[in-house]
């Protein structure tokens, strides 16, 4: 299975977290590919495109609780081209810095994983959040925390009963 991982990042820190993903849980999911949301759409989430694959967002939060710049086009898209996305498999990494933005901490995560949910895509986990303020490297904790989640994401995806991406 496949996991895809989309960036969101005005400073290339999610960047920098989903590339140590990709080299730390290259034996987990094969391939893992990451791309930014640059340019992107809902038609990422078409089933076609879906087909085996996990998702996962790896996203910070700019101004006051705002998705990135180059995460826009594809955030305001899940509106303005709504569809059904419940073969959409996914999990959430979201950015931030709760002692400088105690307010809007995470909220580029949150308000991505809301409106795939309420597209009906199926979130696995729990959004991982964090904590640019807390002195850990985000590059470390964040595939530290991705082998734990795939393990169990991928498990849940080949379970009896879970939709195929691709069904």
């Amino acid at each position: 299975m496949k996991l895809k991982i989309l960036v969101g990042s005005m400073t290339h820190t999610a960047d920098h977290v989903a590339l140590a993903i990709q080299m730390e849980c290259a034996d987990l999911a094969s391939p893992i590919e990451v791309g930014w949301m640059d340019g992107l759409d809902i038609h990422v989430f078409d089933a076609e495109q879906a087909a085996d694959t996990l998702f996962l967002v790896c996203i910070s939060t700019c101004g006051a609780g705002d998705v990135p710049d180059n995460a826009q086009m594809l955030f305001q898209s899940l509106d303005a081209q709504a569809r059904y996305l419940g073969h959409v498999r996914y999990g959430v990494i979201a950015l931030g810095d709760s002692m400088a933005h105690a307010q809007t901490y995470g909220f580029g995560g949150i308000r991505f994983d809301e409106r795939l949910q309420d597209l009906g895509a199926q979130r696995f986990g729990d959004i991982y959040f964090l904590d640019s303020s807390d002195g850990t490297l985000p590059e470390a904790s964040g595939a530290e925390w991705c082998r734990v989640w795939l393990k169990a994401a991928l498990t849940q995806a080949r379970a009896p009963g879970v939709r195929s991406a691709g069904r």
